[in-house]
């Protein structure tokens, strides 16, 4: 067997080897991509474990989904873009992102990190698609890492979306600008039976907001509460 069959076969035995099949990405620079997966428990030094490329991937995930949110949404202001940027920046979500591409199966952790509790596994999954997106930053610049945030983000953001507690949201907002808590009221409901549209809008104090219109009463009130936090975070 020649050196170069020996490199390779060295080489396809790395298990981020398999990772980078899995995200599609070939790196130049490795250390980058083995400094994405090592934890702060195997080495505090900054340089060395993922927090620094974490940083760096959350600005560069910042700049695409904002890109492609003004571009998919041409005529909404400020305060929907940044709602909509919010979903899908999540730790919650970024965390689901980070499970999608099996990122844990790759981490470098001392065995005192517990895994199995959920709390500290969704933050892990969640720092690891940061980081990993700031590893093919550094490597490559900003066309790979954009094209792995389109296919995993993007593509799912819908998904982000449905998820958001607006009426939470409302409600919190409400409390740190000191008013009144908001009010839901059905304004109308039309259709036949099997296909209502519900109309509900919010009343906070004497001020009421543009109505959300949904299939149900649910999602109607979701949308009116989006709505009024358009209005107030202006």
């Amino acid at each position: 067997m020649s050196l170069l069959d020996l490199l390779f076969k060295s080489y396809k035995s790395d298990p981020l080897y398999k990772l980078e099949k899995i995200c599609d990405y070939h790196f130049r620079n490795r250390t980058y991509l083995k400094q994405a997966f090592t934890h702060r428990s195997i080495t505090s030094n900054p340089r060395n474990n993922y927090e620094r490329l974490e940083f760096l991937g959350d600005a560069v995930i910042d700049i695409v989904i904002s890109k492609e949110l003004m571009k998919e949404f041409p005529e909404s202001d400020e305060g929907i873009l940044t709602q909509k940027r919010s979903a899908l920046v999540q730790k919650s979500f970024l965390s689901s992102m980070g499970k999608l591409l099996t990122l844990l199966d790759f981490l470098i952790i001392d065995s005192t990190v517990d895994l199995t509790q959920d709390k500290i596994a969704i933050k892990q999954a969640a720092n690891l698609y940061e980081a990993l997106i700031g590893a093919i930053y550094l490597d490559k610049g900003i066309e790979p890492a954009k094209k792995l945030i389109l296919k995993t983000i993007w593509t799912n953001r819908q998904e982000a979306w449905k998820s958001v507690n607006h009426k939470g949201h409302l409600i919190e907002l409400c409390h740190t600008k000191q008013l009144s808590n908001p009010k839901f009221l059905i304004s109308d409901v039309s259709g036949p039976d099997h296909q209502k549209l519900f109309e509900v809008h919010v009343k906070i104090g004497e001020n009421v907001y543009p109505s959300g219109i949904g299939t149900n009463k649910k999602d109607a009130e979701q949308n009116a509460a989006q709505n009024a936090m358009s209005i107030l975070m202006e």
